[in-house]
């Protein structure tokens, strides 16, 4: 496996968690209902799973990275939003 592939995937793990857990959070301030944030939480967790695998094994270089900044910068904007 290439480095690349997995110096990608850990940066989308670390940014990506962080987008759960911020994501969760805002659910349970808008709704407060606990079924409603761990239904989310664990839609969130799925997308970044697949994400995750699919940048392990097919996504091409570039897209791979771009998916990489996006989720980074959610994550960033989100934090400082938030």
């Amino acid at each position: 496996m290439e480095p690349w592939r997995l110096f990608a995937t850990a940066l989308l793990v670390a940014g990506g968690l962080v987008l759960v857990l911020v994501v969760m959070a805002k659910v349970r301030d808008r709704t407060g209902r606990a079924g409603t944030t761990a239904a989310t939480g664990a839609v969130a967790f799925t997308v970044l799973a697949l994400l995750c695998l699919l940048a392990m094994t097919v996504l091409p270089e570039p897209v791979a990275w771009s998916v990489v900044a996006v989720v980074g910068t959610a994550a960033a904007v989100l934090v400082l939003v938030g």
